[in-house]
């Protein structure tokens, strides 16, 4: 085992056992949501207080982790965590489950807080990098793996309470944990207004993805459960969608690393825009539309990694941290409006519009995108490389940062003619 991983092989674990949970039951309400009559309008309103609660946690947990200490708010994050998940078993009545949904996005945002912030004080500086990518691959595995769990039956009792037991045993191997506790930083914000004027291309990135995959989350198992798939090959379809986002982040990445980071997400964009529209036509072709969600997952995944790049390479490092924040801020608020919009349109006009939807949204980064690289040349001023990652905390930018006095990247000049800052370029310099 590679030394680096002992210190934090028992939170690890901890997210392993909290992503099977928090997966399995973020596909299965929208699902038994459908089941018994819900419309597709509330089932996105689900989903939107999902992620209104992951918001309006990102300022709740960094409070309450300095008051009670990290082992402590684990436990109380745990214990309201499994409650919520239970609170779905008493009745099938909207307002407990929009209840519920709102507590749960601000109690799993908090153990996230809890786990990175742990994480990020164990990663030792030369090993950030391995760290991070190490944790996004027990999330992407796990993610993929919950979603298997549908095979239960989604109508039964068992599949609520098993998802309490995987979120409470996640709590175990960190309440275990001998390691020392972090100290959590005050996380800095980068105006908005200022984001937008140095990276415009991320700024719109962060906001358009979450609208389009907060909308993916909570109302892509709706619709295959209204293309009469069964809970099993809602799962199927949910994990090769997931497991496209693990495996083609990678080359997505190497792809951002040496050409234009806003060429690069212009074409993942068109290429994600592409695979939504063609799910309506293979939904019917079981081999096509697994094809389809792994393409779709691999492109609409790397999009907020692409744009944390993008933030890296054009911003100081003392800046870095709050314009990540910014954008996760932007994603967080797209994600909880997204399934609201995308809801109505599904109830009003069909449930096909959702890829009416995701086509807006991501070929609207795409156009936006495309539109800066003709109209502005810029080189990358510190040398960031892409990393494959999820949005979850604010507490999971810190793997992201270097140690303070680090030697940032020199410009090596790769992209000659282009200017540090955005300029428009000349007509002869336009393709």
């Amino acid at each position: 085992m590679p030394s680096f991983l002992r210190p934090i092989l028992s939170l690890l674990f901890g997210v392993a056992l909290l992503l099977l949970g928090a997966g399995l039951l973020n596909t299965l309400v929208p699902v038994r949501a459908s089941e018994v009559g819900f419309g597709d309008g509330l089932i996105g309103g689900l989903s939107s207080a999902y992620f209104a609660g992951f918001f309006i946690g990102t300022f709740i947990a960094p409070t309450l982790v300095r008051r009670i200490g990290h082992i402590r708010a684990f436990a109380f994050y745990s214990v309201c965590c499994t409650c919520t998940a239970l609170l779905h078993t008493l009745a099938d009545a909207a307002a407990l489950w929009l209840l519920a949904r709102l507590l749960l996005g601000a109690a799993l945002v908090g153990m996230y807080t809890v786990i990175e912030s742990w994480l990020n004080a164990q990663a030792e500086p030369r090993h950030r990098g391995k760290v991070f990518a190490t944790y996004m691959v027990v999330n992407l595995g796990a993610l993929a793996l919950s979603q298997q769990l549908l095979r239960i039956d989604a109508q039964a009792f068992v599949a609520f309470v098993l998802v309490a037991l995987l979120i409470s045993a996640a709590s175990l191997p960190v309440l275990l944990t001998r390691q020392a506790l972090p100290q959590f930083p005050p996380a800095p914000r980068l105006h908005l207004r200022r984001l937008f004027q140095t990276t415009p291309t991320a700024g719109a990135g962060a906001l358009l993805s979450g609208l389009a995959m907060g909308a993916f989350w909570g109302l892509m198992p709706v619709y295959l459960v209204r293309a009469q798939l069964d809970a099993a090959a809602v799962g199927t379809v949910m994990s090769m969608t997931i497991l496209g986002g693990a495996a083609l982040q990678w080359p997505v990445g190497y792809l951002s690393d040496r050409f234009d980071r806003r060429l690069v997400l212009t074409l993942v964009c068109l290429t994600a825009t592409v695979a939504a529209l063609l799910v309506p036509l293979a939904v019917r072709h079981g081999a096509a539309l697994m094809v389809v969600a792994f393409v779709f997952g691999g492109m609409a995944f790397a999009i907020y990694p692409i744009v944390v790049a993008h933030l890296v390479d054009h911003l100081p490092p003392e800046d870095l941290l709050a314009a990540s924040s910014s954008a996760l801020l932007l994603t967080g608020l797209g994600s909880a409006l997204g399934p609201l919009v995308a809801g109505a349109l599904m109830a009003g006009l069909g449930p096909n519009m959702l890829f009416a939807w995701f086509a807006l949204m991501l070929g609207g980064i795409a156009v936006f995108a495309a539109h800066r690289y003709r109209a502005f040349r810029r080189r990358r001023g510190t040398g960031g490389n892409f990393l494959p990652m999820l949005r979850t905390s604010h507490a999971s930018l810190d793997l992201l940062a270097e140690p303070a006095g680090a030697p940032r990247a020199p410009d090596d000049g790769a992209d000659t003619g282009r200017d540090a800052t955005d300029q428009p370029s000349p007509p002869s310099s336009r393709p």
